[in-house]
């Protein structure tokens, strides 16, 4: 006779579990905790010995992000004071006797990054869908070659072919540019998309686009409508880790760029204050900063779950 599972242990083990899960969930997000208290302390909380867990929130850290600042001395201090024009801005960086004199260069970097990522992962998807609908539909003439050279664009780290593209891009007027950024990233992130959606495209049936042949559509008709919304989770778990490498690309963005084109992750760790690092500062910008994945990763979250798992389970 098959053993009838205890409803008791049963419950308990799912308990078990839950807690475990949530255990490395919450160790997992400690540093981003920490993140987002440090984005909020007031300098004398940050260098406080031990660590002060319990403070009151500031946004010293926005400010210095944001903005340039120059020390007071104490009679331009009263004469600041005195001042009817000053918004909350102005008041906190008075607090630290400081005055602000014009915006930091945070936005421009930020609007930076999200240019560059977005416009290269858009292309390093929509190439990578056709690419591995070819390889994965047609008769390619040394197909395992050509797949293993894609893949092989992976192979090494960036930084060991930072100083050629670096020489490259000076001789190609591609330095410290838009254009030139996003090419880079969509070649870098072309393996990637192109080895993942093969994946997904070989478990959807050829017969559905056979059918629709037989029907009368065109192989791009069969393909829009009847492959594309088939692959749609591969499609978004593509697209987030796309994003992911060139949203966080720091070694080209270094290298490559200086002013123009320069995003926000090697900006972050230079925001210097007038007395030395600025923490809070630092921490602000990385928050904002982690902001916009966290948005596109919950936004596809339904098919990226089904996206990972795609084909895991057969039937």
């Amino acid at each position: 006779m098959p053993m009838v599972e205890n409803p008791g242990r049963a419950r308990a083990a799912r308990t078990t579990r839950a807690v475990l899960a949530v255990a490395v969930c919450l160790l997992f997000l400690v540093p981003v905790i920490w993140m987002l208290m440090t984005a909020f302390k007031p300098r004398d909380a940050i260098i406080s010995v031990p660590p002060r867990v319990t403070f009151t929130p500031s946004l010293e850290g926005f400010v210095g992000l944001f903005t340039q600042r120059s020390t007071l001395t104490k009679m331009q201090m009263e004469r600041y004071q005195q001042r009817t024009d000053l918004n909350w801005m102005d008041e906190i960086a008075l607090e630290r006797g400081l005055a602000i004199i014009g915006p930091s260069k945070y936005r421009d970097r930020l609007l930076n990054s999200v240019i560059i990522a977005s416009a290269s992962t858009v292309l390093s998807v929509a190439l990578g869908v056709l690419a591995a609908y070819a390889f994965s539909r047609f008769r390619v003439k040394a197909t395992n070659d050509w797949q293993f050279f894609i893949l092989s664009t992976r192979m090494l780290p960036p930084v060991v072919i930072t100083i050629p593209i670096f020489l490259m891009y000076r001789q190609l007027g591609l330095y410290d540019t838009h254009i030139g950024m996003i090419l880079l990233y969509t070649v870098f992130n072309l393996s990637l998309a192109v080895w993942l959606l093969k994946g997904f495209i070989d478990e959807i049936p050829r017969e559905y686009e056979e059918a629709a042949l037989v029907d009368g559509y065109s192989r791009w008709q069969a393909f829009t409508k009847i492959v594309l919304p088939q692959a749609i989770t591969g499609i978004a778990a593509t697209t987030v880790f796309c994003l992911i490498f060139a949203w966080n690309e720091y070694a080209f963005a270094l290298m490559l760029t200086s002013e123009r084109a320069r995003t926000a992750p090697p900006s972050i760790p230079t925001v210097l204050g007038t007395a030395g690092i600025e923490w809070s500062a630092i921490a602000a910008g990385s928050l904002l900063f982690l902001i916009p994945v966290v948005i596109v990763t919950f936004a596809l979250r339904n098919y990226l779950l089904r996206g990972i798992t795609f084909g895991a389970l057969r039937r």
